[in-house]
């Protein structure tokens, strides 16, 4: 089941034009505006990154039924938690670092709920 969520995470904050992120930060931001409210009807979830790495931090971002929020820092009780550096998550997101492979060598871990880290690909596109 972890391994079915690292799959979906390859393009999660991927842009299909322009530059590729660089940072976290970055992704995060290009997350904010590929965000699909139709897809998020009826979710209530809270993702937490802590990435690791000179970019590093920690994000989250709680989704509510069709609408979002996110921030740095820490969420209370994330029902996922994504562990990786920032270089594999901005790498993930730039879809230049596959899910499986993430996942299989260590540089990803998912913690939590498997269903709704497969959801954040649907969600942020």
């Amino acid at each position: 089941m972890v391994l079915m969520a690292a799959l979906c995470l390859q393009a999660v904050g991927a842009t299909s034009s322009g530059p590729p992120n660089s940072t976290p930060q970055e992704v995060f931001d290009g997350m904010r505006h590929s965000f699909r409210a139709e897809k998020a009807k009826g979710v209530h979830a809270r993702y937490q990154w802590d990435l690791s790495g000179p970019n590093g931090g920690q994000w989250w971002i709680d989704v509510n039924d069709g609408k979002f929020e996110m921030g740095r820092g820490r969420i209370e009780n994330p029902n996922v938690t994504f562990i990786a550096s920032d270089q594999s998550w901005v790498a993930l997101s730039n879809g230049t670092l596959g899910g499986k492979w993430a996942f299989l060598t260590g540089r990803l871990k998912v913690r939590g709920s498997q269903s709704l880290a497969r959801k954040l690909d649907e969600i942020f596109p």
